[in-house]
């Protein structure tokens, strides 16, 4: 299925209780009209180039109330925007694509969203939206000319663009989601092209998670089922320097989205709806550090 096919917009009005009189059958109407669709990208960018053509759907439909609200981390929607826009930029800066925006005048994640943000300030959120899409179409097709092993660096992290793309996606599927939650909207899952990509790139980092974390899971092995469309089954060595996974020590079944989300910042690990089996203690030391690496 082409990714245009599962645009959030199409079911932004299934199973969702319209009050009498609402314009907001017409206002969708009018967004699924300026959509686009994603952006012609590299085949192993497109779980990103489709999540960010999802947002660029559900901001279609963002009226001006929408745009003042507050999503996450204190930020209104327009900001969060520019935040994506902002991270986007410095990936772009690391492979050579074009950045759009401010100059950059700091390199770190942080200083560069605050930047955007005020430069973002004085401009209509329509702008915003405008801006932020032009910055991630750039990238995406910068990506169609380049090696998919090519080094870039991003969070202070030095990975292969293959996995830096896949992060990318992660966080703007996590940050439509919040902005989704926070207007009353239920979204469709990305489709498993997509989904099974990001799923496997989570269940990849487990070993930084622990690490960042604090934690040491040299010599340790988890069995990771996932299920739901896009799932699958992992064995992961704990242990960044591991060379292969040994026999599992833990075995943790969970729903693909919801392990997804996890490692997104969006869980509790304490109260993580999964099933476990085996070392119950690092289970938990995995649940924990999950989201260590995930940002605002």
């Amino acid at each position: 299925m082409d990714p245009v096919e599962r645009l959030y917009l199409d079911a932004l009005m299934e199973d969702q209780e319209v009050p009498a009189h609402s314009l907001r059958p017409q206002l969708l109407a009018g967004a699924r009209a300026r959509r686009r669709p994603a952006a012609p990208t590299a085949g192993w960018a497109e779980p990103y180039a489709g999540r960010v053509a999802a947002m660029d759907a559900l901001l279609a439909s963002a009226v001006d109330d929408d745009w003042s609200r507050t999503i996450v981390e204190g930020w209104t929607l327009q900001e969060l925007v520019a935040h994506l826009a902002a991270s986007d930029g410095l990936l772009a800066a690391s492979v050579g694509a074009p950045v759009l925006g401010p100059p950059i005048a700091a390199p770190d994640t942080l200083s560069r969203t605050s930047d955007v943000q005020a430069y973002e300030r004085a401009r209509n959120p329509e702008q915003t939206r405008r801006d932020w899409r032009a910055q991630a179409d750039a990238l995406c097709r910068h990506l169609a000319e380049l090696p998919p092993s090519t080094p870039a660096t991003l969070h202070g992290m030095e990975l292969v663009i293959t996995d830096h793309i896949l992060a990318r996606g992660l966080e703007t599927w996590v940050h439509t989601v919040d902005a989704a939650q926070t207007a009353g909207l239920r979204l469709p899952r990305p489709i498993v092209e997509h989904l099974h990509p990001m799923a496997d790139f989570c269940a990849r980092l487990l070993p930084w998670t622990m690490l960042f974390g604090g934690l040491d899971g040299s010599g340790r092995t988890v069995a990771l089922t996932l299920t739901g469309e896009g799932g699958g089954d992992w064995r992961v060595a704990l242990g960044v320097a591991d060379a292969e996974p040994g026999e599992p020590d833990v075995h943790i079944t969970a729903d693909v989205m919801t392990f997804c989300f996890l490692l997104g910042g969006r869980g509790d690990p304490d109260n993580f709806p999964g099933e476990l089996e085996g070392d119950l203690a690092l289970a938990r030391d995995v649940l924990t550090t999950a989201p260590a690496l995930s940002g605002p």
